[in-house]
């Protein structure tokens, strides 16, 4: 059974960082999230010095058999395409992974090909695919308990190999639905808040999109909890990622969070530890609809971007990690009024 030992932040120590921060020579709260963030990421790391150490992406791949109900305008064959794109260093979180300075790997969770082994590459499939929901569970609630704990495995291998900083991405044709499933059940929203075009479907598509996924959520009706809730609805990769963000906040590593579809994973590992939230960094609200409704549920108020992407992949993450060092760098080298000899607003 699943078991995540994660600690909640130390509020003493949010408060000495605060503090170290209003001594810089700025205007108090002046900086905004970027104090909050710096902030947070001390308390994760339980040091006044928070650093970045081996920023790491991980990809998470999976195929969707609820794909054979035409939910996306692309092929299931493109999910395959894409991780050999990726290895190839050709797609857009390869660019900005470089960009960035962010190392890369990816991770197929569970798609339906055979792959040559790749340094880029952690091989490891729970199955070639989930089932189709229309008809049954996507997986079993034993294949979901092997991705969550084959997730949570290769954190603790990134995290021994010196990362403390984490950033989450995916890729599965079919996986806007299988998150616009789990949202909807786990929130309560209508499954129509929750879905959105995903890889570009038109107005008909969409609707097309809509009717499966009501039918899908019919077929499990009695479905509630959050474990049952990813076995019926979810992918490998969403699976993996789940039990990513447990061992992740487990061992005191900040999570980067990406678009719609990696939180909706968050919004299962939430279900199961509330306490995963406080180690995760927000990087952005997607264009997909659904996902600012999904970040409310999760009491986030402002991501660190709004850039209409709807990409996936991780790319929203590796975008906000200069922010992420920008806040860190801000705390550790700005001068204090007294460093600097500058003098401090009167009374």
């Amino acid at each position: 059974m699943l078991a995540f030992d994660i600690s909640p932040l130390d509020a003493d120590l949010g408060l000495a960082l605060q503090h170290r921060f209003d001594r810089k020579t700025k205007p108090l709260g002046s900086l905004g999230q970027l104090e909050k963030l710096a902030v947070q990421l001390g308390q994760i790391q339980q040091r006044l010095d928070p650093q970045i150490n081996k920023p790491a992406m991980l990809v998470f791949a999976g195929d969707h058999g609820l794909a054979q109900a035409g939910v996306s305008p692309y092929p299931a064959e493109v999910t395959p395409q894409m991780v050999l794109n990726f290895l190839a260093g050709g797609a857009a979180i390869s660019v900005l992974c470089r960009s960035n300075n962010m190392s890369l790997q990816v991770v197929n969770a569970g798609v339906n090909a055979e792959f040559a082994p790749h340094p880029l590459l952690i091989d490891r499939p729970v199955a070639k695919g989930t089932a189709n929901s229309l008809n049954d569970p996507a997986m079993s609630r034993e294949q979901a308990l092997l991705a969550i704990s084959t997730g949570a495995r290769i954190v603790t291998e990134q995290v021994e190999a010196g990362s403390n900083v984490l950033g989450f991405g995916e890729m599965g044709i079919g996986n806007t639905s299988a998150a616009a499933l789990i949202m909807a059940r786990l929130t309560g929203e209508p499954i129509v808040a929750c879905t959105g075009r995903g890889t570009g479907l038109d107005d008909a598509g969409l609707i097309r999109k809509i009717d499966v996924l009501q039918q899908v959520l019919a077929r499990h009706e009695s479905v509630h909890d959050p474990l049952d809730v990813l076995a019926a609805f979810g992918g490998f990769e969403i699976a993996m990622l789940t039990g990513a963000y447990l061992a992740a906040a487990s061992q005191r590593v900040a999570i980067v969070v990406d678009g719609f579809i990696a939180t909706s994973a968050l919004l299962v590992a939430s279900r199961i530890v509330p306490g995963v939230l406080d180690y995760c960094i927000f990087s952005h609200c997607s264009g997909e609809n659904g996902h600012k409704l999904l970040l409310q549920h999760l009491g986030v108020q402002q991501p660190l971007l709004d850039l209409g992407l709807r990409l996936g992949e991780g790319s929203g993450a590796a975008l906000a990690l200069p922010l992420v060092r920008a806040a860190a760098d801000l705390l550790n080298q700005m001068a204090s009024f007294d460093e600097a000899g500058v003098s401090e607003r009167g009374a």
